[in-house]
């Protein structure tokens, strides 16, 4: 049997511990993000503010030649006003270019290792929602059944692949693609191979077209949802002493009621995710802090994220000083917001989808 209640051990707690919950389903709405997550989230846009603010006013960043095309400053040596601003800096080439594997090994490290992550239903959970988060990361960079939503956007906002007409006829020999020798890179069938994977190889370049900042998109949404991994599980595993006081979420129940996710789950029966294993892992949990602080509460997964996300947010204000214009940054930004929003956001106020995604830390 589970280990008494920390409110049954104290008359005033559950009092307390329930006038705090109704405050907080009152105050929070299910629809957007809690306090705590708008602090947070807001963090991006004074990034990206704050680096292209730097970049208009730097002498050494606006007297650098600049390539609208290439959507970065000139790759030579001599004009390049930072070791950042080269494409070919290690921290791109082993990070950025690479990110989704480190922010793929340092999530599954975290839930493998993290006595909150005891639960296999809760490791399944996560591992959908890793699953969601990176289907779109796919749709968005590689692809969406065709070329990738970033392909799409540039050539419904009229871009193009500007190439040498004798480059385009030798890549359509090499790949055996339908159409005559001489045809224009707009015959049918040729259009989306030359924007998803062709141009670049054929020499050409982006012109015209919107294109979304890949990097922004990257970058936020994979630090973002690693602090919403880490972030819940850490605050609810460490301040286990009353529940109701650390979860400022509220969800829809079946019902229609909102409830904070706070809840007492061995209390009340009636929440969606409850399962029996909730009794007996809190007792595990606030017997495994009970001599750590915060930085104990991590674990080695949590502190891989901390590099991971730290990381990330170096390279976002890179991308932001050097990198694209003010307009592919934010809609890069808000591109990323969307696929968070849907993780995370939407479960609380949709109880079916909740059942199977689940919440961060519960």
């Amino acid at each position: 049997m589970a280990a008494a209640s920390p409110e049954l051990s104290n008359g005033t707690t559950s009092s307390s511990g329930s006038q705090q919950n109704n405050k907080t389903a009152a105050r929070n709405n299910p629809y957007y993000p809690t306090p705590t997550e708008t602090i947070l989230l807001a963090a991006y846009p004074v990034l990206l503010v704050f680096g292209t603010l730097f970049s208009l006013l730097n002498p050494n960043v606006r007297s650098s030649p600049y390539d609208f095309i290439s959507q970065s400053h000139v790759q030579n040596s001599g004009a390049v006003p930072s070791y950042f601003a080269r494409k070919d800096n290690l921290f791109n080439v082993l990070f950025v270019k690479r990110a989704w594997f480190w922010i793929t090994v340092s999530f599954f490290a975290f839930v493998f290792t993290h006595p909150s992550y005891r639960s296999t239903e809760r490791k399944l959970r996560a591992t959908v929602r890793w699953g969601l988060v990176t289907l779109w990361w796919i749709f968005v960079t590689q692809w969406f059944f065709g070329p990738a939503i970033v392909d799409r956007g540039f050539r419904v906002t009229g871009g193009k692949c500007a190439v040498a007409q004798a480059k385009v006829n030798e890549q359509v020999k090499a790949d055996s693609i339908p159409g005559p020798v001489g045809a224009d890179v707009d015959v049918a069938g040729f259009k989306e191979f030359v924007t998803a994977a062709a141009c670049k190889a054929a020499g050409g370049r982006w012109t015209g077209g919107h294109d979304i900042s890949g990097h922004v998109f990257l970058l936020v949404l994979g630090s973002a949802f690693l602090v919403q991994e880490v972030g819940w599980v850490v605050a609810r595993h460490y301040w286990r002493r009353n529940v109701r006081n650390v979860d400022e979420r509220t969800v829809v129940m079946h019902d229609g009621a909102v409830k904070s996710a706070g809840t007492d789950l061995a209390a009340d029966k009636r929440w969606d995710d409850y399962s029996p294993e909730m009794d007996e892992e809190r007792e595990v949990r606030e017997v495994a802090v009970a001599g750590g602080g915060l930085w104990d509460a991590l674990g080695h997964g949590g502190k891989a994220i901390l590099g991971v996300v730290g990381l990330s947010a170096w390279m976002l204000l890179m991308t932001a000083i050097y990198f694209h214009t003010w307009f592919e940054k934010l809609t890069g930004l808000l591109v990323a917001l969307m696929g968070l929003y849907f993780t995370y956001i939407v479960p609380r106020f949709v109880p079916a989808l909740r059942g199977i995604v689940g919440l961060p830390g519960l």
